[in-house]
Formats: structure tokens, sequence, C-alpha cells
């Protein structure tokens, strides 16, 4: 993302920030009205909340507190400002009768683009990155909440993929010891969870060549185990709840699955979950690309685990959609790496997780910016949050 010359920077910066409002905007012209005030998740704020939140960020962040602009809408400011985590079972009890009306928030929202458009040359470009990373990591969370809509208030997208494939065998690859480098330096922007880039050394180990498929999955749930939130059973027969339809169930897609399905399971195979250093040494193997391996907001929906094959674009002889088709799983919490400093204008991003409470998940899913598949960034949720887009894979000695 940088620039050499820093006028150049500013107008790739302008176009990259132009390009992620027409991705967030235009999620909004996929639902209702009437489900503009609902509340898809429980634990989340109403999707209202993320009309006003995208620019709210911007203008806290880029003019408030870089720029020491005053106020125009203070109220806003404060209403719109962060999201929610709240533990389980701690949901919010706010009415839709509490939020403005839609026509105030455009107002809002319009005030704020026009004065960032306005001053971002003036602007710190490491801060203007952040903003645009924000808004695009908010798309994918939007697209959860969508998901958990009813067909009828959303429309515009495709269905998902059927398929009548059986689950591909998913044999383990040996990955020689080598070293990892865990996060990145401070030369180019990154989260404050990122930093500092630091080298860890890991022992051979055998990881699953694909993402555990719904077919692999099944068999488990088949003797007993916990069914996925995107499955659900008719007469007997599981579907894959997708986006905009329902279909049979994919065997070769991949399983979407909590964290703590995802670890029992592993434990039912005797096999396990791999850790952050060791998804990033069998992630070397694999160079990403968003067309075959489902990221960058292609698709609403998994493909199969082993999609690519016979493709212009060569399959990896490694494991493969290390990036894309869902993010994946580890076995480790969330955590600062040495060195830590919180960012001084978003001192909660990341700090405010580090409760033993999230685990640190890698990849990308479909809905995921091709900015945020870096190698260094680093995603984390509740062990039992189950509506994310995440699988995962397994590692052996």
């Amino acid at each position: 993302m940088l620039r050499s010359n820093p006028m150049e920077r500013a107008d790739a910066l302008r176009g990259e920030l132009e390009q992620a409002r027409r991705q967030t905007d235009g999620l909004f012209r996929l639902i209702s009205a009437e489900a503009l005030y609902s509340r898809p998740i429980s634990e989340r704020h109403r999707l209202i909340f993320y009309l006003g939140h995208f620019d709210a960020f911007d203008w806290n962040l880029l003019a408030r507190r870089s720029l020491s602009a005053p106020a125009f809408h203070p109220a806003f400011d404060a209403l719109f400002e962060r999201g929610i985590d709240p533990p389980p079972g701690q949901i919010p009890n706010d009415t839709a009768k509490d939020w403005p009306r839609r026509s105030e928030v455009e107002q809002y929202n319009f005030v704020t683009r026009e004065w960032t458009d306005r001053h971002l040359n003036d602007m710190d470009p490491n801060l203007v990155s952040m903003a645009i990373e924000h808004r695009l990591m908010h798309a994918e969370t939007f697209a959860y909440l969508m998901h958990n809509l009813p067909y009828g208030e959303k429309s515009g997208g495709e269905t998902p993929e059927t398929s009548e494939r059986p689950a591909p065998a998913n044999p383990m690859l040996r990955i020689a010891a080598g070293r990892a480098t865990l996060g990145k330096s401070r030369d180019t922007f990154g989260w404050d969870n990122e930093h500092l880039a630091h080298d860890v050394d890991v022992a051979e180990f055998g990881i699953s060549k694909y993402k555990v498929s719904n077919g692999e999955y099944l068999a488990f749930v088949r003797e007993g185990g916990d069914a996925p939130y995107f499955w659900n059973s008719d007469n007997g027969t599981w579907f894959y709840r997708g986006m905009f339809g329902k279909i049979p169930l994919p065997l070769d897609h991949p399983v979407w699955v909590t964290w703590q399905q995802a670890d029992v399971y592993a434990k039912w195979r005797g096999l396990a979950l791999p850790s952050e250093a060791q998804f990033h040494l069998a992630s070397k193997k694999a160079t990403p690309d968003s067309h075959r391996d489902n990221f960058g907001f292609h698709r609403w929906d998994p493909i199969a685990v082993d999609a690519g094959n016979g493709s212009h674009v060569r399959t990896p002889m490694g494991p493969s959609q290390m990036t894309g088709n869902g993010w994946e799983w580890t076995c480790d919490l969330f955590a600062p790496f040495k060195g830590f400093e919180p960012h001084p204008h978003y001192p909660g991003y990341s700090a405010d997780f580090f409760d033993g409470r999230h685990y640190v998940l890698k990849g990308a899913s479909p809905r995921t910016a091709d900015l945020l598949t870096r190698p260094s960034f680093r995603n984390w949720f509740r062990p039992e949050y189950p509506h994310m887009y995440a699988g995962f894979r397994l590692v052996e000695d």
C-alpha cells in the first residue's frame, strides 16, 4: 500500500477508500427497509448501527482525533462509535424505536464523507489505511448479520453452488521443521496486534491438505457430534443454509463451525488444531488466488475444498485454500506479541480482547477483502460464537 511519492500514495488511498465505501454502501441495497431496524444476531447491534458506524468511525478517527475537527453531531459520534461483543447471555435490550431515522443517519454520513474527502491529503496515511481496513472488516461482519435475516428480507445475491460430489480424500501432508515469522514490521500499515515481527521455530508436523469438509464432519454428527449452525435438518436430510438460499448439504464444501466444535472434532479424530506458527509455516507452500481460493467478495458462500483442480490457475501442491473459503481456527488464544503497544488512536482495538476468551483465526472467508489477507493479519472470536465463516484443518506430530 506504500507509495514513494506522497501524492501518489494519497491518490491511491483515495481510490481504496472510495472502493471500500462502494462495498459497504452496496450491502444496504440488499436488505429491505424493515430489516434495517432488525437484530439478526442477538449479541450484536441492530443493522441501523452499521449504517452509521462505518462513517462515524472515519469521522472520529480522521477528523476529531487526528485533526481536532469540531464535532457537528456529537450524539451520533458517540452512538455509532463502537460495536459490541458481550459475554454469552448478556444481550442488548434496546428497541428499534431507540434508533434515529435512516434519513438522519444518511445525512450524518454525507457530511462526514464530504469533510473527509476535502481534507484527505492532510491526513496521516496510516490512519486512512486504518479507516479503509476497518470498513472492509465490518463489510464482513455485516455479511454475518445479513446471513441470519429471513430470505424474504434480502435479495440480489446468487444462491449457493450445489454439489453432488462426495467429500474428497483429505491426506496429511508433512511440513518440514522450519522457522515461521509471525507479525510484521512497522514500515507499512498493520494493526497493533500484528507488531512486532518475530520468528518461531516449528518442529516437523503433518497438516491436512484441505479444510475439513461437510462430508467428513457429517460422520462425526452421525455419531452424536454437535451439528454446525449453518446446517438445517429436514426429515433426516441435511441442508446448508446459504446467504440467499438453502441447498442439500454439499459434502465437498468446508464445514463452518465454532472453535469448540472444531476442537471436539479434532480430538475425536485423535488430532489437533494447528498453532498460529504451524499455520504460517504451512501457508508458505501456497500462493493465494482470490477466484480459485474464494476470497475478495467474489462469492457469498463456500465452494469445494479442492476447487481449482484443472483450472487455469495452478492448484497448490501443498495445503489448499490456506487463504480463502473460510477462516481457520487455531489452538492459540489471542494474545499480544512481545513489544505490543496499543495504537494511540484506537487503544482498545486489540487490548480489550486479550482476555483469554478469544482464539486466533488465520486465512480468509469469501467475504474477506484482499487487503486483509496479508500473512500477518490476525482475526479472533469467542470459542462458542457460531455466526462467522470459520472452518479448520487438522495437524499431527
